[in-house]
């Protein structure tokens, strides 16, 4: 598929439409930035090789963004989390576990996501992510909570999650 921002913003529309929690959709339509192609280094193949990566999100405050690359880990998982700082060197396309199959995929591993109160303690189970266990809560007060939870019940397993639907890509 050949890529540009009208191609890229249409992609981004049909993966927000599988989402329906109002915050987290206004957060990501205000973290959406102008599709923008930014070159980046390769470090798996020869040295200086660089593949054209388009910024599609931008947050400010973890200089992280998200990128759309049909090379390196694409066209199977397109989207990754990169470094987005203003004033340096676009770095490299970094590792295969920054690299997602949906743009969804990358936002709620990201650091972005971590701002919004989505965050439960959940009780591991035989299914994931197992049981919620508290209400919603941020991303801090929601760490204290399962380490709190792992002190009081050491024999369970608890971790934290989100709780929010979208259509995955597998």
């Amino acid at each position: 598929m050949a890529v540009d921002p009208e191609t890229l913003k249409s992609l981004i529309e049909r993966e927000l439409e599988s989402l329906s929690d109002a915050r987290v959709l206004g957060h990501i339509r205000g973290l959406l930035v102008e599709p923008e192609v930014v070159f980046r280094a390769w470090d798996y193949g020869k040295p200086g090789e660089q593949y054209a990566c388009w910024t599609v999100l931008r947050h400010a405050a973890s200089k992280t963004g998200i990128a759309y690359c049909e090379n390196g880990f694409g066209p199977r998982c397109p989207w990754g989390l990169v470094g987005v700082e203003e004033d340096d060197e676009p770095g490299s396309i970094g590792m295969d576990s920054g690299w997602f199959m949906s743009l969804l995929d990358a936002y709620f591993d990201s650091f972005a996501v971590t701002e919004l109160p989505i965050w439960h303690v959940f009780k591991e189970t035989s299914s994931w992510p197992g049981e919620p266990v508290t209400e919603e809560g941020s991303w801090d007060v929601t760490w204290e909570r399962v380490e709190r939870y792992r002190k009081e019940d050491p024999a369970s397993g608890y971790h934290h999650h989100h709780s929010i639907a979208y259509k995955r890509r597998s």
